[in-house]
């Protein structure tokens, strides 16, 4: 056993126990001789079995062969970024006089281009006539290439609701029967002035009163008619009457008389006299008589004669 754990400790440790199994079990020792033989036995085997070889210990190196500790750079911090302009945004001309907003495209660096932006496909001459409506960029978007379209119609035209689509002219009301107030604010209401709307005497012998006087008189004709454009350059006639006398029957057109039963030029419903024509509104009291002794006196007198029977004199 010391031999086998000279040449192999795990040979020994064999032996040892097959050599302690023999011992414990097959032998008649008494316990106390066991108990000795086994410890002599492990003390020999340690003392046979070699010395475990011990890991080298790496010398320090000299000093000639130290190389030199790796170091990091010294930091240095990233300049900050230059500031970036914004991106250039396409100006709102809609609304504009085409001149303005050629003018200013113009002094901005653009190539600028018009039409017309109707379907009458107008030439477009004298830019202080036009409006912009439509705009190619549109306003507000990036600049590309700095070129402009404009779409434009005539000063004083409503914008199409889309580029080459007709010019939406408002529409005349339907206005009949309505009183000279109600239908002039409906009129104006759609876009024409005021100044261009007028009002006559819907009968020929028949005057308006002050103004502010007729103000209860109602629309027997309209020009232009219900659902006709209304131009910029429009302008509206309207035709009133009394409520009590109505309309003229529309099939006897326009030349239509009040009743005047002494021909004195003024309707029976405004006469003071009605039966008297040398008394009207005018001269209540009866014309004044030329005293003159002339043929034209005795014919005011007694027969026809212009100024009686006209609104000439």
């Amino acid at each position: 056993m010391p031999l086998l754990g000279a040449l192999d400790e795990r040979l020994g440790a064999v032996a040892l126990a097959a050599a302690l199994v023999v011992l414990w079990r097959g032998n008649p020792w008494p316990k106390a001789g066991k108990i000795a033989a086994t410890v002599a036995a492990m003390a020999l085997l340690g003392a046979v079995v070699p010395d475990q070889p011990r890991p080298a210990i790496a010398a320090h190196p000299s000093a000639k062969d130290a190389k030199p500790a790796r170091t990091s750079p010294a930091f240095r911090p990233t300049p900050p970024a230059a500031p970036t302009r914004p991106a250039e945004r396409v100006r709102d001309f809609l609304g504009e006089r085409l001149d303005t907003a050629f003018g200013r495209s113009r002094k901005s660096g653009y190539s600028v281009t018009y039409h017309d932006a109707s379907s009458q496909g107008r030439a477009v001459t004298a830019r202080s006539l036009w409006t912009v409506c439509f705009q190619q960029p549109e306003p507000g978007s990036v600049v590309v290439e700095k070129t402009v379209e404009f779409g434009v119609v005539q000063a004083g035209e409503p914008c199409p609701d889309r580029d080459g689509h007709a010019v939406p002219w408002p529409k005349m009301p339907d206005v009949s029967w309505k009183t000279w107030p109600t239908a002039r604010a409906e009129v104006a209401a759609v876009g024409v002035p005021e100044r261009r709307i007028r009002a006559e005497a819907a009968y020929r012998n028949d005057t308006l009163p002050a103004e502010g006087e007729y103000d209860d008189w109602r629309v027997c004709r309209q020009d232009p008619a219900k659902d006709a454009e209304l131009r910029n350059d429009a302008w509206v006639k309207l035709s009133l009457s009394s409520p009590e006398n109505g309309c003229p029957d529309p099939d006897r057109g326009t030349a239509v008389y009040l009743p005047d039963r002494d021909g004195d030029g003024d309707p029976d419903y405004r006469d003071p006299h009605p039966n008297d024509r040398n008394r009207d509104t005018v001269f209540p009291n009866g014309r004044p008589r030329d005293t003159g002794g002339s043929s034209d006196g005795d014919s005011d007198r007694h027969g026809w004669s212009v100024c009686r029977h006209t609104r000439w004199c």
